[in-house]
């Protein structure tokens, strides 16, 4: 099952990049036995941090999403989560040509799934909706996440090392500009009405 590649990316992710790559698995397994379960977690974090916890700006009120509102919200953040992975891998797919990747398998959306999974797993800090406290776990996570992304390509496509490297920087550019595109869209979102609504 897919969750147990979990805890060694965590560990030894060297090995368990040589474990993913030898015990193949179909595009459905991927999904339901890791990133629909694991792209929860900061989904139902967020949820709750925003309805339950709240935030704080200084020392004024503390700011709370009404349920309706932060349902939304997460509903929309997960699927973005979950189409986003699905659309890098595609994308490292069509690269594979590109950087001489010999095996035919596609395996673009297994390294985008797992090189995910500090994201998701650390997105529990979303129960606490502190500014800094989620900037500093979040850098932490996308910093581990670009960590594995290096690590992991070269071995999953089995290719030099040096080849991989470029090969996860053009990953990484895609990565950067499909958050910039998020964002773009989340404005456009919130501009017909389904931006935040807070508890008055």
């Amino acid at each position: 099952m897919s969750l147990t590649h979990t805890v060694g990316l965590l560990t030894h992710p060297d090995r368990e990049w040589e474990a993913i790559r030898n015990e193949p698995e179909s595009l459905g397994k991927l999904y339901f036995g890791h990133v629909l379960l694991l792209a929860l977690i900061p989904a139902l974090a967020g949820f709750y941090g925003s309805t339950q916890v709240g935030w704080q700006i200084g020392d004024g009120q503390v700011i709370r999403l009404t349920s309706t509102s932060a349902l939304q919200l997460s509903v929309l953040f997960y699927g973005a989560m979950l189409a986003g992975i699905f659309i890098i891998g595609r994308f490292i797919d069509f690269f594979a040509a590109t950087y001489e990747v010999k095996d035919s398998t596609p395996r673009g959306i297994t390294l985008a799934a797992y090189t995910a999974t500090p994201v998701f797993m650390l997105g529990i800090i979303a129960v606490y909706p502190n500014i800094w406290v989620n900037m500093i776990v979040g850098l932490i996570a996308v910093a581990y996440a670009v960590y594995l992304l290096y690590e992991g390509l070269p071995i999953l496509m089995k290719i030099p090392e040096d080849r991989g490297f470029m090969f996860a920087t053009a990953v990484l550019t895609v990565g950067l500009v499909m958050f910039v595109g998020l964002l773009a869209i989340t404005v456009v979102i919130w501009s017909v009405g389904i931006g935040p609504v807070y508890v008055s």
